[in-house]
């Protein structure tokens, strides 16, 4: 088109942009970006959303390029809010994709699609933002968006990954003959990873019975299923006919599976035998499963092993040092203790502090031990003093009594 003269308008640019992302190509989406920008068309709304998409969707959320697009476009449309909120969604971003969403809401004359719901939810589900995942549901049914396959899925996986077991049933039973391989796959992991074995396994054979073939993820929450159940004898029996059964050759994830089932019943040298089988590189956390293993049992010979490639793996993780100095300290091996201790100092490792999620108002908190970042920091603290002076006051005692108990 340069060639002959012949140069493109906004609606060029929109397809160029998604046939960069189809491609996956971040170097060719640079260039289209720059002509774009020298074409003068960067306000064009419709233009400018697919190039937020493009890059949402090579996975550049991280490098602020789709952030600072988003903020330049005029006049934001749904389409717009939906594509940021997708890709913050499809990069574990999930805090941003639902203070993104919220923001939306408060736009005049905006309401989300079925797109944007889709999109948010599985925030919602890796948050645990159950409040808002309801609100969110009771606006889709509102709207007809349950006749989506898509909105109830991700519903579906939402109450799952939240425990919600039973609102997550009546939505799977409410789909019916319209179920895919995705409905069932929430379903069974929701039961496989909320101590319900036995109904996560019936729900596989269900599945077989209905004519339904599995897929990688449906195998995953069948030995998860497996492993929370104990059952080795079936888990291993499923592992090893897979392939001939299904056609579905083992992953990373399945042998992963595995290690955790054999390590949780004690067979810490099969599962280390397992790993050393493999037919790809094992990664820190099939390693890690199997250290976590060993903590349980408190065998100090596999613990060993299993820690040593990881601190080649991941030797800034200071969760890994923990671990085995508690497995030591836990035979009595405090001059292995001392040792370990002495490593982490003299490398600088240093442990890092957890956080906790809390959700208040349609918006999620993130906080530390201590944290005072939060402009309200004085009335969070006054708050939580008195919330303790009254626990004291139930005990009808003082310190020592509570302490006690």
């Amino acid at each position: 088109m340069y060639y002959r003269g012949c140069f493109p308008d906004p609606v060029t640019f929109t397809f160029l942009f998604a046939a960069c992302s189809a491609l996956s190509s971040p170097r060719l989406g640079k260039m289209i970006h720059a002509h774009f920008i020298l074409s003068g068309f960067n306000f064009d709304v419709f233009a400018s959303t697919a190039l937020v998409d493009m890059y949402a969707k090579l996975g550049f959320v991280e490098l602020a390029q789709a952030e600072t697009l988003f903020r330049l476009i005029r006049s934001k449309n749904v389409v717009s809010w939906t594509t940021m909120i997708s890709g913050y969604s499809q990069n574990g971003q999930y805090v941003n994709a639902l203070n993104t969403f919220l923001s939306m809401e408060k736009e005049q004359g905006l309401e989300p699609n079925e797109v944007s719901i889709a999109s948010v939810l599985p925030a919602c589900a890796n948050l645990g933002a159950l409040e808002v995942g309801e609100r969110i549901e009771t606006y889709a049914r509102r709207k007809g968006y349950m006749n989506n396959l898509f909105v109830s899925n991700t519903l579906l996986e939402m109450y799952s990954k939240c425990g919600k077991l039973d609102k997550a049933k009546q939505l799977f039973n409410e789909v019916r003959d319209r179920k895919n391989l995705c409905s069932w796959n929430s379903m069974m992991m929701g039961f496989a990873v909320h101590g319900k074995h036995e109904e996560a396994l019936d729900l596989f054979r269900l599945m077989l019975r209905e004519g339904m073939m599995p897929d990688a993820i449906t195998i995953v929450a069948a030995l998860l299923a497996c492993t929370h159940g104990g059952k080795i004898a079936i888990g291993r029996e499923m592992f090893e006919s897979m392939e001939d059964k299904f056609g579905i050759i083992p992953k990373l994830e399945h042998y992963g599976c595995m290690v955790d089932l054999l390590g949780r019943k004690g067979k810490l040298n099969e599962a280390y035998n397992l790993i050393q089988t493999m037919p790809m590189k094992p990664d820190s956390v099939i390693w890690g499963t199997l250290l976590g293993a060993c903590s349980f049992h408190s065998n100090v010979e596999v613990a060993e092993k299993a820690a040593a490639v990881l601190f080649e793996l991941e030797p800034w993780n200071s969760g890994n040092y923990v671990i085995l100095s508690n497995i030591y300290a836990s035979v009595n091996k405090w001059d292995k203790v001392a040792k370990l201790r002495k490593m982490m100092k003299g490398s600088q490792i240093t442990k890092v502090a957890g956080y906790s999620c809390i959700e208040e108002e349609d918006q999620i908190h993130m906080f530390i031990v201590e944290d005072k970042s939060h402009p309200r920091t004085n009335q969070i603290y006054e708050i939580l003093e008195d919330v303790y002076c009254k626990i004291m006051k139930s005990y009808n005692g003082d310190e020592s009594d509570l302490d006690a108990q």
